[in-house]
């Protein structure tokens, strides 16, 4: 990449040795970015130079452009019986590469502009906690294994279904002059043309979920400020920084959400389209690979939908934890005074209610408890010397001034994903009402 000279994490702010193992200055076999970028050049995107460029844009015309068209006009076999004949094929290939080109122009651009450490925010790491660059760097190992995932069962489908189709004699084109080494030669070109796409689209997805748990590391290591003795001003720097960051990441993702939303409804409305015309004739061996393109584009706009209304559940989280905060510090004020004037003795322990929660409600609670969105109440050390006007004014601040993925001004919460499922859901059914005639 552009950057494998520079250091990987700056350390010029006397982090001292905490910053050790992300302060190298270049890019060698134990980088952590290494993988990345070696996953980036095997794939073609990679363009830190004009030849790099020149290759990967013609890797993407080949295998997103050419390879579909060819595979749509030339070896579709419109003669061939029932069972292979592809009708659905030119949607297929258009939703697959149309994504791809959204996904190739974007991730080209990002790691064009930024450079991999900078987009993928390693460069900010040095003035985080051991827990967030731990998690952080787990997160980033998980990352090709999360993309395996996905991208394997999608290729593995694809593949039975191009070898069933070319072994039993679907095409029959002898354009190397032998029609077995011509299928074989389609066959391939078409598998990897296939995987090649589906990488694409959900490299793009799975880079936007790792840079969305940065942030949610952050946040969850941000709540630790209110459970020890912070001042008001160091809680509001931090939490400036954090909504920085996230207009960031929204800046620099919101147009490729945008359009993938709509890309993959078009895609989606159009194969419910084609599939409930009434002379349409629906099976597996015709309508599979729809399904599987469907499930693919509707994977990848998942990840993204989930992660962005996760991080902005987590970040909105954070008024209610102030709020609990700013309760628990005046219900604990108005024991430790009579009327503001004589104080009296505390509640038995010091504390006027218990910190946690019994052990029976946090086992029912499971796993969706954590430092930002608990039942716990806050220990009165971590609030003993902060006036309730200042306590006050930051709860004010956070009430108006909460955090999020936006899209064009638009936040990404689960009340937009439940109107845009709303409304999808009555396109649909418009939609059948004209072909199938449901009211």
């Amino acid at each position: 990449m552009a950057d494998d000279r520079e250091a990987l994490i700056s350390s010029n702010s006397g982090s001292g040795n905490r910053s050790v193992k992300f302060a190298r200055c270049a890019s060698h076999p134990q980088d952590e970015l290494q993988s990345f970028r070696s996953y980036l050049r095997w794939m073609c995107v990679d363009q830190s130079d004009a030849w790099s460029a020149c290759l990967s844009w013609s890797v993407f015309f080949v295998f997103a452009v050419a390879v579909p068209i060819a595979s749509h006009f030339l070896l579709a076999c419109a003669s061939c019986d029932g069972k292979h004949a592809r009708p659905f094929d030119g949607v297929v290939q258009l939703s697959l590469s149309g994504v791809a080109a959204l996904s190739f122009v974007c991730l080209s651009r990002f790691v064009r502009k930024y450079g991999l450490r900078r987009f993928l925010f390693f460069d900010k790491l040095w003035d985080e906690s051991e827990t967030v660059r731990k998690g952080y760097t787990e997160q980033l190992n998980r990352s090709l294994k999360i993309l395996s995932i996905f991208v394997i069962p999608c290729f593995a489908a694809e593949s039975a279904y191009k070898i069933w189709w070319y072994a039993s004699g679907a095409s029959q084109i002898p354009f190397l002059g032998n029609v077995y080494l011509s299928d074989t030669v389609a066959c391939m070109m078409e598998l990897f043309s296939w995987l090649y796409r589906t990488m694409v689209i959900f490299l793009v997805c799975v880079l936007f979920r790792l840079i969305c748990s940065l942030q949610i590391l952050r946040l969850q290591d941000f709540a630790q400020m209110f459970q020890v003795d912070s001042d008001v001003a160091s809680v509001l720097s931090e939490h400036l920084r954090i909504r920085r960051h996230l207009r960031i990441i929204s800046h620099r993702y919101r147009a490729f959400i945008l359009w993938a939303l709509v890309l993959v409804t078009g895609s989606q409305f159009a194969s419910l389209l084609v599939t409930t015309k009434s002379s349409a004739e629906v099976n597996i061996f015709r309508a599979g690979e729809l399904a599987l393109c469907s499930m693919t584009l509707v994977a990848g706009l998942f990840i993204l939908l989930r992660s962005a209304t996760k991080i902005t559940h987590k970040a909105q989280s954070v008024t209610c934890l102030a709020a609990k905060w700013h309760v628990c510090a005046t219900l604990d004020d108005s024991f430790e005074t009579n009327d503001g004037e004589t104080p009296v003795a505390q509640a038995a322990h010091g504390q006027v209610f218990p910190v946690s929660s019994t052990g029976s409600d946090s086992d029912d609670a499971g796993d969706e408890e954590d430092d930002l969105d608990n039942n716990n109440l806050i220990p009165a050390y971590a609030y003993s010397t902060i006036s309730y006007q200042r306590r006050e004014a930051l709860v004010k601040y956070f009430e108006n001034n909460r955090a999020g993925i936006t899209v064009y001004g638009f936040t990404l919460d689960r009340s937009t994903l439940h109107t845009i499922f709303g409304i999808e859901l009555s396109l649909v059914l418009w939609l059948l009402g004209k072909t199938v005639g449901i009211s």
